[in-house]
């Protein structure tokens, strides 16, 4: 991954106040929105790109692209609430309907009825809670995708996952430090 030099998407006003989920998703809908904001970020052939936005309310933001085939993994985002709207293309989300113990284990065994899928064109975004549990993939052979995303509060670590079957384990914990 690459990053780039910070853009701001939101007027000064707008970071008096903690968001909201909506506030977060309303403001991931007009970034995208913008064609500045998304001409700002470069693309690369092989691998995700990223420019940090300034988020409404002191929240955490990125303008992320998607070169074809690519994804994140399974994850969530620990404490913060979030929103992601896709921008350009087609991304699909992987997501568990089912609240996970938030400490103390390595590995779960998953119900069979806990899985929801969802494809979001250009447009078409969502918000979730805390612990949401998910992977985003751009599962084009060919085209781009690009996606503003927005957390609050800003993101104090990811859990990252793997999974086999019904079995989900905790592999890693990533701090803010190991991907800024």
């Amino acid at each position: 991954m690459s990053a780039s030099a910070p853009s701001s998407a939101a007027p000064s006003s707008a970071r008096s106040a903690a968001p909201t989920a909506a506030a977060l998703l309303d403001f991931v809908r007009r970034s995208a929105a913008d064609p500045e904001v998304i001409a700002s970020l470069p693309l690369d052939p092989e691998g995700r790109t990223w420019v940090r936005l300034e988020g409404p309310g002191g929240s955490e933001a990125w303008l992320i692209g998607w070169p074809p085939g690519t994804g994140t993994g399974w994850h969530d985002h620990a404490e913060s609430i979030g929103a992601f709207l896709t921008a350009k293309g087609t991304l699909k989300e992987n997501s568990l309907a089912v609240r996970l113990p938030t400490e103390g284990w390595k590995t779960l065994e998953l119900s069979e009825d806990v899985d929801r899928e969802r494809e979001l064109t250009a447009g078409e975004g969502r918000a979730f809670g805390r612990n949401h549990v998910h992977e985003v993939l751009n599962e084009s052979s060919t085209e781009h995708a690009i996606s503003v995303h927005a957390y609050y509060p800003p993101l104090p670590r990811i859990r990252r996952y793997s999974r086999t079957g019904e079995v989900l384990r905790l592999e890693a914990v990533e701090r803010p430090e190991d991907w800024q």
